[in-house]
């Protein structure tokens, strides 16, 4: 279980982390989307924080994955910039991909597929109904 001081970071740099990768470095994504910051685990001694990107659009996540892991350095000093009044150490950024809303829109499809057949229908009259148990002698 995290901290509060973990749970701090990680929504800061989730926060800061998207905006860097919107606004000051959209080069690295040659005029396309960036991606989505799904979410942020930070270490307990806060040196490190492991990024997970969604990477939706497109085929070439991989690809896009690797461009990221390239600039860290960059995507670093950014963030730097933007909470250096905040906090102390800016941690090591640890990208991965996050591939749970694809397996979730796979699984969606899948589900979708099947072929349910509905539940029989059944009588609500009350002469079917057996009496109520007792729990009492006197009752």
């Amino acid at each position: 279980m995290d901290s509060k001081r973990q749970q701090k970071m990680a929504s800061l740099l989730q926060q800061e982390l998207a905006a860097v990768l919107q606004r000051d470095l959209p080069h690295l994504f040659g005029g396309g989307l960036a991606p989505s910051i799904s979410m942020v685990k930070v270490t307990p001694d806060l040196g490190q924080a492991r990024v997970y990107l969604s990477l939706l659009l497109g085929n070439d996540a991989n690809e896009r994955l690797e461009i990221i892991k390239d600039n860290a350095k960059e995507i670093r000093h950014a963030l730097a910039k933007r909470i250096r009044k905040t906090a102390r150490v800016v941690p090591e950024l640890i990208f991965f991909h996050d591939d749970s809303a694809a397996y979730a829109a796979h699984m969606d499809q899948v589900l979708g597929t099947l072929h349910i057949p509905e539940a029989p229908k059944e009588d609500s009259s009350d002469d079917d109904k057996p009496a109520r148990p007792r729990l009492f002698n006197n009752e």
